[in-house]
């Protein structure tokens, strides 16, 4: 089996996992191209067999997301699975919440968050974060190609963006919670392309599998 695999992770399951199984059920050689978050869905590209010495290619693609997030809350994860850190009272209005996101357009710093899987003197981040260790990950170059609000109702609301590979959706849902000094973490997440491969390309696991997972 020598395939390029374009999966809709459900949600629950992290990326690793999704290999796993992918590994069981066809006995061969795969890998994933970038992970997504355990509370993230969407497109997730796994090769197989030969293709799998490919990977490096398809980690530099530009990917788009879709994010649902909720201002007030901040947690040690900068998603909703996390312990809760800080609330707010505050309110924001739509109209500060759009200027705050004209800040976040072309090339920015960003730091990973503390859970994520970026290394640090070779040990993944969120294993040190997990053991309470302090996590000084230095802040990388990364890129919005466009950012969009879809929707807003306080506390919640919704963007939509295209990004430079490497770029962490729960780390600009945490910067836009700083900015506008409330707080904010990701509710859910959702990768609708990579490069040139779009989510409704996509098949989900029991269509891959022929049974539900």
């Amino acid at each position: 089996m020598d395939d390029i695999l374009l999966v809709d992770k459900p949600k629950g399951l992290t990326s690793s996992r999704v290999v796993e199984i992918i590994k069981g059920k066809f006995k061969v050689k795969a890998g994933h191209t970038g992970t997504l978050d355990p509370i993230a869905t969407g497109l997730l590209i796994i090769l197989t067999g030969k293709h799998t010495k490919e990977a490096s290619l398809f980690l530099k693609l530009d990917k788009s997301y879709e994010v649902k997030a909720i201002l007030g809350i901040e947690t040690d994860t900068f998603d909703a699975k996390g312990k809760v850190l800080q609330r707010s009272s505050g309110e924001v209005t739509k109209e500060e919440l759009e200027k705050v996101l004209q800040e976040f357009h072309g090339d920015i710093w960003q730091v990973p968050p503390p859970f994520s899987a970026k290394k640090i003197a070779g040990r993944k981040a969120y294993e040190l974060a997990r053991k309470g260790m302090a996590v000084n990950i230095p802040p990388k170059k990364v890129s919005i190609h466009s950012l969009e609000l879809k929707q807003f109702q306080f506390p919640y609301f919704t963007l939509s963006c295209d990004v430079s590979s490497g770029f962490y959706i729960r780390s600009l849902v945490h910067d836009i919670g700083e900015k506008l000094k409330v707080g904010a973490t990701v509710v859910e997440v959702r990768r609708i392309r990579i490069g040139p491969y779009q989510v409704e390309q996509a098949k989900n696991l029991e269509e891959i599998l022929g049974y539900k997972v």
